[in-house]
């Protein structure tokens, strides 16, 4: 699978998440799912970083990276 493929696996799992969410049942999992997200977060912060790694524009998202472990860290805490 490439980043492109990997890209849309991604988008179609935040669409399922967000359908999901509408019909939420009454916290059931919250925390894991709370958990999941703060994982997947900084996993896309790390895809961000090597992406930009192989660009010769570097540095473009390297503060969407770093929003992106805050609120993975926030997700943790609360």
């Amino acid at each position: 699978m490439n980043e492109l493929e990997a890209s849309l696996v991604l988008r179609a799992g935040a669409e399922l998440l967000s359908s999901a969410s509408a019909d939420p049942r009454a916290e059931e999992g919250y925390a894991v799912v709370k958990l999941n997200l703060a994982a997947s977060l900084n996993l896309i912060a790390e895809a961000l970083r090597n992406f930009e790694a192989a660009s010769p524009d570097r540095n473009r998202s390297t503060g969407w990276a770093r929003d992106l472990h805050r609120v993975a860290d926030d997700l943790k805490e609360r």
